[in-house]
């Protein structure tokens, strides 16, 4: 019990002391975890734990949509796509059709590994700057 503690702990440090992109990093990983259990729950015929882990990829999708800034062109760009991501799990949910949970992990993963290279491009730039003071 200790283990898992400890670990809760580390958990709420990390998201407590991540930045607004490595924050975003973490929905968006947290959302393909939820996304993937969901397929097996699928396929294990255990439809309450897929209904679950559905509507938990869905309120992360609700919070990236919240979290949209309007005044970025991107962000006017991103919200239809989220909001297509969103009915889609719904629909996957109601049908129970991994084709569609295949389809917005595609979109979640892609988005993700496009803003995990963002992080890291940003972190290259930032560095650099700290090295010529």
């Amino acid at each position: 019990m200790t283990g898992n503690k400890a670990y809760e702990a580390y958990q709420n440090n990390a998201v407590n002391t991540a930045s607004g992109g490595e924050l975003t990093l973490m929905l968006y990983n947290g959302c393909m975890k939820f996304i993937k259990q969901a397929k097996k729950d699928m396929e294990e015929k255990n439809y309450e734990a897929k209904n679950k882990n559905i509507q938990k990829a869905q309120a992360i999708i609700q919070e990236l949509m919240i979290t949209l800034d309007p005044q970025y062109e991107i962000s006017k760009q991103m919200m239809p796509l989220y909001e297509f991501m969103h009915h889609t799990l719904t629909q996957a949910n109601i049908k129970n059709d991994q084709e569609k949970l295949d389809q917005v992990l595609e979109f979640v993963t892609e988005f993700r590994d496009t803003w995990k290279q963002v992080i890291l491009e940003t972190r290259k730039k930032q560095y650099a700057k700290s090295a010529q003071v």
